[in-house]
């Protein structure tokens, strides 16, 4: 699945090992983790290859080497360009925020052209709210996870692109991977058991332009918060996705501009959920769902007016396709929702009703049928 480019390979089977080699690797060499189980990995990995010789990291056989036990800090973090890790099993590992940093399974930091492929996370578990297991963060280009398994880990969020006030990766792509089986977080709210977070500020740091990509994913039985897939920057497109019995939705929480286009949500707890403007939303296919499209009230508009939530305006939704819902589309929903000591205001300089109904959208050419209540409108009730 990787690329396959003659150069040196180095077989290692201790971390020691695999120090020494990334000291020494150029473009087009590679790194070969002997099949066995492995743990107390601490790895910077700041190798650099090219477009056509990448630096490859992999499993001997893929699934055959095995990371678990305790993690404090990140066991691959990758900091160069144009290398890749494929084929490694994450099992049973404990994730901890430790006061030299946090852990984490693989983070890729200020890296340009980086892959993660065939990796298996399964069953692994973070010991602090809202810590995810793999991370994308720094000012970082043109990354790709892809054709990964994320499986019933517990208490986390799977990936993260990570967004702060200075640093925005950009342009990561994110596809072919499965998600499955993640059970509700044990955490206040049940809050930090997203699958994909690209932002984790919608107040403040919302419009931010990410200009991810997640395509071509399947979300099984994802039932970790009401956000499977949460939206939190701006520019960012939501692909040929499946849902399949998800209690959680595709939501975009904060950001604007962004395209949701050909996803399949069948079953489960909901569709889409749409706050912010001038987002996209378009030939998804819907069945069995409560409601399958809401579009949000918030508390301020546009993207100048800081809101904890910002209303749904200039959005296009068009040529959807919805059946057998309770609601296809809701215009205006959480009407009036008062957040009053809900959020801190000092921090997010915000009014808390959620009075803003939706305006300006244009719902046009959607196919709803098998439905109760094809379209409703909030914002006038």
């Amino acid at each position: 699945m990787l690329s396959n480019v003659a150069g040196r390979t180095y077989k290692v089977a201790t971390q020691d090992e695999f120090k020494k080699a990334i000291e020494t690797v150029i473009a087009g060499d590679e790194i070969v983790i002997v099949n066995g189980n492995y743990n107390g990995w601490e790895l910077t990995v700041n190798t650099n290859g090219t477009k056509d010789k990448p630096v490859i990291i992999r499993a001997e056989t893929t699934g055959k080497v095995i990371f678990s036990g305790d993690v404090n800090k990140p066991v691959f973090q990758l900091t160069g360009n144009y290398t890749e890790i494929s084929g490694i099993t994450f099992s049973q590992c404990n994730v901890f925020k430790t006061q030299g940093g946090n852990g984490v399974l693989v983070e890729l930091k200020n890296t340009k052209y980086c892959r993660v492929s065939d990796c298996v996370f399964t069953k692994n578990r973070v010991m602090v709210q809202f810590m995810p297991i793999v991370v994308v963060s720094g000012k970082g280009e043109y990354n790709r996870v892809d054709h990964c398994s994320f499986l019933s880990n517990i208490d986390n969020q799977e990936l993260q692109v990570k967004i702060s006030a200075d640093a925005v990766p950009v342009y990561t792509l994110i596809d072919h991977n499965e998600f499955r089986d993640k059970d509700k977080v044990g955490w206040p709210v049940f809050n930090g058991g997203e699958c994909v977070q690209i932002g984790q500020e919608p107040v403040l740091l919302g419009t931010k332009y990410a200009y991810s990509t997640v395509r071509d994913n399947r979300f099984i039985h994802c039932n970790g918060e009401p956000e499977v897939i949460s939206n939190k920057s701006s520019g960012n497109n939501y692909i040929n996705n499946y849902f399949e019995d998800c209690h959680g939705e595709l939501v975009m929480r904060g950001g604007h501009d962004c395209l949701i286009d050909s996803n399949t949500f069948k079953g489960g707890t909901g569709g889409i959920r749409v706050n912010g403007t001038h987002h996209t939303i378009t030939n998804n296919v819907m069945s069995g769902l409560p409601t399958g499209i809401r579009l949000m009230y918030g508390m301020a508009k546009g993207k100048t007016e800081t809101g904890f939530y910002i209303a749904a305006s200039d959005c296009i939704i068009k040529h959807n396709r919805i059946t057998g819902a309770t609601t296809g589309i809701l215009i205006g929903d959480s009407k009036n929702a008062d957040w009053t000591g809900k959020f801190d205001t000092n921090k997010y300089p915000s009014r808390t009703m959620q009075d803003v109904a939706p305006f300006n959208n244009e719902v046009a050419d959607n196919t709803i049928s098998e439905t109760k209540t094809p379209v409703m409108h909030n914002e006038d009730q």
